[in-house]
């Protein structure tokens, strides 16, 4: 194989040419105003700032159980992440009712205890779990609304008692 080394300035730019059986591979480029790499600093900073922004909605909250609303502890506190106009004020008494857009100005009414968390959706309920945790409350738990948590766990999958359906 042979190689040729070629370089060259031209408009205050250099180019570094390697030929190779007639192929041009451009090693390096460095311009002047630093042009190219200006655009791939800020693709990198917005690819970040994406994966972040994913992460954050997204991936659960490690440590946190789902538990079905009438299996929780009377010592924790029961937040509910829903909009106001989707709560069911029977069900859910003695809830606390912070929508999750509120969070931030409703965190001086919120006590200092364990909470149980409901929410609508898992995106609900990853951002609001993860805002409560960052102004130092304690989750211990949380439900979604239009979910059974039983049929979530991972242990009733690998349940090997056959059950009779006539039975």
């Amino acid at each position: 194989m042979q190689w040729r080394v070629k370089s060259h300035f031209f408009r205050n730019t250099f180019l570094l040419d390697i030929y190779c059986k007639g192929y041009i591979i451009v090693l390096h480029r460095l311009s002047r105003g630093g042009e190219p790499l200006i655009g791939s600093g800020l693709l990198l900073f917005f690819l970040v700032l994406f994966t972040v922004a994913l992460y954050r909605r997204y991936y659960p909250v490690k440590g946190v159980p789902c538990l079905p609303i009438d299996q929780v502890s009377s010592r924790l506190l029961i937040v509910d992440l829903r909009d106001y106009n989707e709560v069911n004020d029977h069900v859910f008494r003695h809830a606390l009712h912070i929508p999750v857009a509120y969070i931030k100005r409703q965190v001086p009414s919120i006590p200092r205890q364990p909470l149980h968390v409901v929410a609508r959706d898992a995106v609900e309920k990853n951002v609001g779990i993860r805002l409560l945790c960052n102004y130092g409350y304690e989750v211990k738990s949380y439900s979604i609304a239009a979910c059974d948590c039983r049929k979530r766990r991972r242990t009733n999958r690998w349940n090997t008692i056959k059950k009779s359906k006539t039975a």
